[in-house]
C-alpha cells in the first residue's frame, strides 16, 4: 500500500547520472591531501589551549567535545566554524564548538564554550560566531542549546569582545527574540560564569546546572578588587598583594545555593557533569516537532552511486568542467531529479529532488560550453558553463518563487565565473535580473543552504543562495576544492596594474617591478580564497569532506521540516504540476 501523497509526482522520479568509468587518481589525491591537511589544523584547534583533555578529566571535567558528543544522537554531528577566526586568535578558533546535532531524535543548534581555552571567556570574533548559530536556529525553527562554561571577557582585548552592535550582548538580544518566537533556548551551565558568562547563563529559557557551577553579574575578582586610582603605583600592586595573598578567600557568587535554593533561576541541579546533559535531552524531548513522515513523500534511500566518486568527478583544476548531473546524482536520494525547464538557462540547472525521503529545491551552475547561447548576442554565440545569463537569471527567479509559495526548502550548489559583462549583456538587463533575485530570495522568507563546490565569483556569489542572505541561508559550506574571490588572482593584477604596465613600458622603465607586484597580488588571492581561508574568515561556515557533503544536506532538509512556519499541503503544490506542464509543452 503506497503510504505517500501525489506519488506520480513525487515517486519514481527520473534518475540522473552513471556509473564511473575511470578513477582519476589524481585529483582524489589531491583532494584527500587538502582535506588531511585540514582535518590536521581542526585536529589542533580542538586541541589547543591552557587545559589538554587529560587535565580536564582529571579535575572530574569533561571536555567540550565530550559534552557535545555525550548529549547528541550517534553519528549525527554536523561541526561548522571549527576555524574560524577572523581575529587571528592564537588559539586558532573564537574558543567554542558550534554545529548541528540531533538530540533523541531532534535537531538543534549547538554552542559548547571552549573549556580548554580561557574557561571559555569570550575572546574575538565569539560573539559573531554565537549570532550565526542563532541565525540558523532561527531560520530553521529548532532549538537552540548552550553548553556553557564561560568565564566571561578576555580582559585585555575587552575592546574586540565587549561593545558594538554584534558584540559580546547582542547574542543575549537574539535569545530573547528567539524565546519570543517560541523557539526554545536551553543551557547546560557548567564551571564559573561571571559577568557576560553570567548574560549568556540567563538568557536562555531553561536553565540546567552542574552542583559546581554559577553565574553572577560580577566574580570573585570583581568583589576582592581595589580601590582604583586610575594608575597603579608600587603602593598599590603590595596592597594587591597583600590581599591575594593573606585576605578572606572571597567565594564566587550565584553559585548553586543562590540560585537553585534562593532564585529558583536554575530549574534542576545534578552533581554528575552527564546528569545535566540528560536533562538537556528531557526538556529537548518536550520542545515541539513534527513527526518527519508527516513531509516524507517516499521512503528515504542512498543514492545509486558512491559519494567517493566526487573525489574523481570534481576536478581540483579550476579550468577543467565537469556534469552537474553527475554531482548530483551522488548526493539526492535514489540518483533522482525532476528537472525544472530543462533546456531553458541551460546555464542554471533547477529542479525537485529528494533527500531522506523529504523535498528539497535544487539549484545548480551548469559546466561546460553552451553553444549558441546566450540567445541576446546572437548566432554563433558561445556560453560558458559557470556563468549566468538572462534565460538562467529569469529561470532561477521563477523557481525560487514558486518553491516558496510551496514551503519547499532550496539547496544551492554553486560553482559561478560570475555574471555575463559588457553592452550586450547590459541591454538584456541582467544587472536588473541579478537584483531580482536577490529580491525574490529575500521575499521568499524561506530558509536555503548552499554549497560553493569550487568556484564562488563576484556577484554570483551572492544571487546564487550566498550567506549575504542573512534571512534565508541558514548555513554555507565549501569544499577541499572551494575558492571564493571578486574574480580570479590574474584577472584582478591585471585590472590593477595593466595601465600602469602601459605607462612604465612607454617611459622605457623597467616593466619587471610592476610584474612582481602583479605575481604578489595573484599569490595573495591564491591564498586568501583558499578553502583554510574560507573557513577562518568566515566566506563558508565549514570546510567539508566530499563524501561528507550529502550528510549536511540532510541535516539541512531534516531540520527545516521538523518546525515549519508554514505548511503546504502537497496536492495543492504548483511547483512540480508547472514542472509537468513544461515537459509537455516543449515536447
Amino acid at each position: 500500500m503506497n503510504n505517500y501523497s501525489m506519488p506520480s509526482y513525487f515517486q519514481n522520479m527520473p534518475v540522473i547520472g552513471k556509473a564511473l568509468l575511470n578513477v582519476n587518481e589524481e585529483n582524489v589525491a589531491e583532494l584527500k591531501a587538502r582535506e588531511a591537511e585540514l582535518a590536521e589544523k581542526v585536529e589542533a584547534v580542538l586541541e589547543a589551549g591552557q587545559q589538554t583533555t587529560e587535565s580536564l578529566n582529571a579535575k572530574g571535567q569533561m571536555t567540550a567535545m565530550q559534552r557535545v558528543y555525550s548529549l547528541i544522537d550517534q553519528g549525527t554531528w554536523c561541526p561548522l566554524n571549527t576555524l574560524y577566526n577572523p581575529g587571528n586568535n592564537k588559539e586558532g578558533s573564537t574558543a567554542i564548538v558550534k554545529g548541528l546535532g540531533r538530540i533523541g531524535g531532534k535537531w538543534a543548534v549547538i554552542v559548547a564554550s571552549d573549556n580548554k581555552k580561557l574557561a571559555g571567556a569570550w575572546i574575538p570574533g565569539q560573539a559573531e560566531n554565537i549570532l550565526r548559530a542563532t541565525d540558523t536556529a532561527k531560520m530553521l525553527r529548532i532549538p537552540l542549546i548552550y553548553v556553557l562554561n564561560c568565564s566571561g571577557v578576555k580582559f585585555d582585548e575587552q575592546e574586540k569582545v565587549y561593545p558594538n552592535r554584534r558584540g559580546g550582548g547582542t547574542p543575549f538580544y537574539r535569545n530573547a527574540e528567539l524565546a519570543q518566537m517560541g523557539i526554545p533556548v536551553l543551557v547546560a551551565i557548567y564551571g564559573t560564569n561571571p559577568a557576560g558568562g553570567g548574560y549568556h547563563s540567563i538568557s536562555p529559557t531553561i536553565l540546567i546546572a552542574h552542583a559546581n557551577a554559577n553565574m553572577a553579574v560580577g566574580g570573585a575578582g570583581i568583589l576582592g578588587g581595589m580601590n582604583p586610582k586610575g594608575y597603579v603605583d608600587h603602593e598599590s600592586a603590595m596592597a594587591l598583594i597583600e590581599a591575594t595573598e593573606n585576605g578572606p578567600k572571597v567565594a564566587p557568587p550565584g553559585a548553586v545555593g543562590v540560585h537553585y535554593n534562593e532564585t529558583g533561576f536554575f530549574r534542576e541541579v545534578y552533581a554528575e557533569e552527564q546528569g545535566v546533559l540528560e536533562a538537556i535531552k528531557k526538556y529537548m524531548d518536550y520542545a515541539p516537532a513534527y513527526n518527519l513522515e508527516y513531509f516524507r513523500v517516499d521512503t528515504p534511500k542512498e543514492p545509486a552511486f558512491a559519494a567517493e566518486d566526487l573525489y574523481s568527478i570534481v576536478p581540483t583544476n579550476q579550468k577543467k568542467t565537469y556534469n552537474s548531473y553527475e554531482v548530483m546524482a551522488r548526493l539526492f536520494d535514489g540518483s533522482e531529479f525532476s528537472e525544472y525547464k530543462k533546456g531553458y538557462g541551460p546555464e542554471m540547472i533547477t529542479g525537485l529532488a529528494k533527500i531522506d525521503g523529504l523535498l528539497v529545491g535544487v539549484i545548480m551552475n551548469a559546466q561546460g560550453l553552451l553553444m549558441n547561447y546566450p540567445e541576446y548576442r546572437g548566432a554563433g554565440a558561445m556560453g560558458i558553463g559557470g556563468k549566468l545569463y538572462r534565460q538562467g537569471l529569469i529561470k532561477m527567479n521563477e523557481f525560487v518563487t514558486l518553491c516558496a509559495r510551496d514551503c519547499i526548502p532550496l539547496v544551492w550548489i554553486q560553482d559561478t565565473t560570475g555574471i555575463d559583462v559588457g553592452d550586450p549583456a547590459e541591454c538584456a538587463e541582467l544587472l536588473g535580473l541579478g537584483q531580482a533575485l536577490i529580491y525574490s530570495i529575500q521575499k521568499s522568507g524561506m530558509p536555503s543552504f548552499e554549497i560553493t563546490l569550487r568556484k564562488g565569483t563576484a556577484a554570483a556569489h551572492y544571487v546564487l543562495g550566498g550567506p549575504q542572505g542573512n534571512d534565508n541561508n541558514v548555513f554555507s559550506i565549501g569544499t577541499a576544492a572551494s575558492e571564493i574571490y571578486v574574480m580570479h588572482g590574474e584577472t584582478a593584477a591585471a585590472a590593477m596594474y595593466a595601465r600602469r604596465l602601459v605607462k612604465d613600458h612607454k617611459a622605457g622603465k623597467d616593466i619587471q617591478p610592476i610584474i612582481d607586484k602583479m605575481n604578489q597580488l595573484i599569490q595573495e588571492y591564491a591564498e586568501k580564497s583558499s578553502p583554510f581561508y574560507c573557513e577562518k574568515d568566515g566566506f563558508v561556515d565549514k570546510i567539508v569532506n566530499m563524501d561528507q557533503i550529502r550528510s549536511y544536506i540532510k541535516a539541512f532538509a531534516c531540520a527545516y521540516y521538523q518546525n515549519p512556519k508554514a505548511v503546504c499541503p502537497f496536492h495543492q503544490m504548483l511547483t512540480p504540476r508547472t514542472m509537468r506542464d513544461y515537459e509537455t509543452f516543449v515536447k
